[in-house]
């Protein structure tokens, strides 16, 4: 994935990243003011445990400022605590709210830097699956297996053996320092509060595009500096007042929350998001090119990973192509699927044909659709899109 363009528009009520490719919007970020992030570290108070089915157990936890979470009894090592209401712990948001279901949390923190991952509760250095420099990582594991203090774990990320092993250091003692002082505060803390808030997840993007990236627009003079000291002049910063208008964002915004996308060649691709899975619909439309099925499902292929990327679509998404299900048809089609979202930081499967002829991509779920974030149910029809006949 290349970007060359990444648009920052922060206010008070919600803040928006655009990661612009070749001039053209591919992934959107909203986040509203009050969310809980993924990554936040909370010290929560338990405020009633539930019943799940096989017999488990999970708990509420109210996170403060009229939030709540949930914790799975089953996570490794909580069975042991013996948890009861009205208790406090410390708590860290690993999926983010969706639709009616609150934030997933977990006991066991991790603090995520530029090379590493610090791992409280591991006990072991792993290292990312997508480091090819073998002989680089295998040295770099090893030092910081001798730098390693107590019971503690590390992740070492791509970006860690593309740096010299002093920075790599200096962040596993920056990471340790900030999990120190999580540690004080909770001790002292009244529960439910905040007591680690995520960095501004711009850093994200732009750790992640910095080797191409041309520019960041944005309107928040008071992150320039930081980005400046943090990245020099690996790229432009252009301060911009209304940064989504003169890139045209929200109306990119508005159109990934349509549920229908006319191609260029005529036909049409319908999404749908449900409780169950994303159900994509390509049909032939109003064929203006006047060629084969086959053209018409080759770019609806290239669009779907597009808007899969777009709208943040995740969990189980099946594609009903048009006209063909067989797979002879249908392979050139998920191969295209594969490549285009090979480009995506999220981790994404295209798990191939099923028996009833739909394509199937299971994307990894880290932060609500765009639709869950900009949108709510309609309260007459109850989410199905539609009314009753008059008589």
């Amino acid at each position: 994935m290349s970007a060359d363009i990444i648009i920052y528009d922060k206010n008070s009520s919600a803040s928006g990243i655009a990661v612009l490719e070749n001039g053209t919007p591919a992934e959107l970020e909203i986040i509203t003011a009050g969310q809980a992030i993924s990554g936040n570290i909370y010290l929560g108070k338990i405020i009633r445990k539930i019943e799940l089915a096989g017999g488990k157990e999970g708990f509420f936890i109210d996170l403060g400022d009229g939030l709540e979470g949930f914790l799975n009894a089953e996570e490794y090592g909580l069975a042991e605590l013996k948890l009861s209401e009205g208790q406090s712990i410390v708590v860290q948001v690993s999926q983010e709210k969706r639709a009616e279901k609150q934030p997933r949390l977990v006991r066991a923190v991790q603090l995520v830097g530029t090379y590493l991952v610090y791992c409280p509760y591991r006990l072991r250095v792993e290292a990312s699956a997508k480091i090819n420099d073998h002989q680089k990582m295998v040295e770099y594991m090893e030092k910081v297996k001798n730098l390693t203090t107590g019971q503690e774990g590390w992740i070492l990320r791509t970006a860690s053996v593309e740096t010299d092993f002093a920075e790599v250091a200096r962040e596993m003692e920056k990471l340790h320092d900030t999990y120190e002082q999580i540690r004080i505060k909770a001790r002292s803390a009244q529960a439910p509060c905040l007591l680690y808030a995520s960095p501004d997840p711009i850093f994200e993007h732009l750790t992640r595009h910095a080797d191409s990236l041309a520019k960041l627009v944005t309107n928040n003079r008071n992150i320039e500096a930081e980005v400046k000291q943090q990245y020099a002049d690996a790229f432009e910063v252009e301060i911009c007042a209304a940064p989504f208008e003169k890139y045209g964002i929200d109306e990119v915004i508005a159109g990934a929350l349509e549920k229908e996308i006319t191609l260029k060649g005529g036909g049409r691709i319908t999404i749908e998001e449900t409780r169950a899975c994303v159900a994509i619909d390509v049909d032939s439309g109003k064929d203006i090119g006047g060629g084969s099925l086959n053209r018409i499902n080759e770019e609806a292929a290239y669009e779907i990973a597009r808007q899969i990327r777009l709208r943040n679509l995740a969990g189980k998404i099946v594609i009903d192509f048009a006209g063909h299900s067989e797979y002879r048809y249908i392979k050139p089609l998920l191969d295209i699927l594969e490549e285009e979202l090979s480009k995506d930081s999220i981790k994404s499967h295209v798990a191939g044909l099923s028996r009833a002829g739909l394509a199937e991509v299971i994307r990894v779920r880290r932060r609500p659709s765009l639709q869950e974030l900009m949108t709510d149910e309609c309260p007459t029809c109850k989410g199905c899109g539609r009314v009753e006949k008059e008589a």
